[in-house]
């Protein structure tokens, strides 16, 4: 009984740590799902030692051809691959509740400060931020590629880049100010 009652405690904490890590992981990243990645990689293969390097290179693997977002796909397969389907929950309540919270929040206020200059010069110096942390596992990738792949890559990539940046220029487009106000002024 007390074996059992131990083991039940050893589990909770070792989830209760899962969910730590993975809320610092959401928490303090910027750029999206590709920027977690590396930073899940660190933590759960350097820092913490809980997965080996080909094991969660095999996750990711499989994160990627899963729908939805690939670092909360990373996330869950982590979870999943320690703990099991209560790894998982733990894991992906940790990745996704700074997200939820602090997008809760800009909802509610953003209409009142979004012309704070001090507002927008920290999105524009978010800017370069989120590019290196986007590049860091692309570089990671590439290491071993042989140079003519690398060239295709890159080439491929420099043609993306007007697409993507028309994309984001209409999208931002489609935002107006009196939607923003309906969505900052509803009640959550």
């Amino acid at each position: 009984m007390k074996d059992e009652k131990r083991n039940a405690t050893g589990r909770l904490k070792s989830l209760w740590l899962l969910f730590i890590n993975m809320l610092k992981i959401g928490l303090f990243t910027f750029g999206g799902g590709y920027a977690m990645i590396p930073i899940i990689q660190a933590e759960v293969i350097t820092r913490k030692g809980w997965i080996k390097e080909q094991e969660f290179l095999d996750l990711l693997t499989l994160a990627q051809s899963a729908p939805g977002p690939i670092s909360l796909n990373t996330a869950v397969f982590v979870g999943y691959k320690m703990y099991g389907y209560r790894g998982a929950l733990s894991a992906l309540l940790g990745v996704v509740l700074p997200s939820f919270v602090i997008l809760l929040l800009v909802a509610m206020f953003f209409s009142q400060i979004r012309q704070n200059p001090i507002v927008d010069a920290a999105f524009r110096g978010m800017q370069p931020i989120v590019v290196a942390i986007m590049l860091a596992p692309v570089l990671g990738f590439t290491r071993g590629m042989h140079w003519s792949m690398m060239s295709v890559a890159a080439a491929l990539a420099h043609n993306a880049i007007p697409i993507c940046g028309q994309a984001t220029k209409h999208a931002d487009s489609a935002i107006s100010k009196p939607s923003l106000r309906l969505l900052s002024t509803r009640a959550f």
